[in-house]
């Protein structure tokens, strides 16, 4: 009975210990200017922000240094001609225009859904790099479907009309992840325009070691 109230008491310690230290913790703002941005998601009030415990560290999903390459190998910094590569706060002024009525912008996370399951960023639409790959079963049927229905692309007797198409912010989990590079670079051989296409290079590992919000797949 006396060691029981012992661990109670201890565990009440701790636990007031580590309220204290987060009520001490100071601000974390996304800029210097900027707390937090508002977006609606399915009706409800979702905040890009970071967490705001100094003491916070990394999801251990994103810890992991030493993935073997191939296939997670280090992407370059610049992935195609013409391809934008933006960071945290460019993905976020785009999902935030998109969120307040441009729908000239789609954001997507090009992950497989199992890593998607794990948080995403918020606004974005998951379409797997197998979606848009013929290599991986996608069929020509279906990756026009794809386009016609996200990427606002229109097709005619066989060809494609992009002059009217989304610009793609593309992400997936890291400078060594190769989905999202996939899903690019077989955009651009159906002649999606390298210009409405940015990359956000450091994806889920860079959000993740921000303490970036993340929401549950979409």
């Amino acid at each position: 009975m006396h060691k029981q109230c012992i661990a109670i008491l201890g565990g009440i310690f701790m636990a007031g210990a580590a309220l204290v230290s987060f009520a001490d913790s100071k601000p974390v703002g996304i800029t210097s200017e900027i707390m937090s941005i508002p977006v609606m998601i399915d009706g409800a009030t979702v905040e890009f922000k970071r967490n705001q415990d100094n003491d916070n560290t990394v999801n251990p999903a994103f810890a992991k240094t030493s993935r073997p390459c191939p296939p997670f190998c280090i992407q370059p910094s610049n992935l195609a001609f013409g391809v934008e590569t933006i960071g945290e706060v460019e993905l976020m002024d785009y999902a935030k225009q998109m969120n307040e009525g441009d729908d000239s912008i789609i954001v997507i996370d090009s992950r497989t859904p199992d890593w998607v399951a794990r948080g995403t960023i918020p606004t974005a639409m998951n379409i797997p790099w197998t979606s848009l790959n013929p290599a991986k079963g996608a069929t020509p049927l279906e990756i026009a479907e794809i386009l016609e229905t996200h990427f606002n692309v229109t097709e005619s007797e066989g060809l494609f009309d992009f002059s009217q198409c989304r610009t793609a912010v593309m992400f997936c989990n890291g400078m060594w992840c190769g989905q999202s590079p996939n899903n690019i670079k077989n955009l651009l051989r159906l002649g999606y325009p390298s210009n409405k296409i940015k990359w956000y290079r450091g994806g889920m590992q860079d959000w993740e070691i921000l303490g970036l919000t993340t929401v549950s797949s979409n």
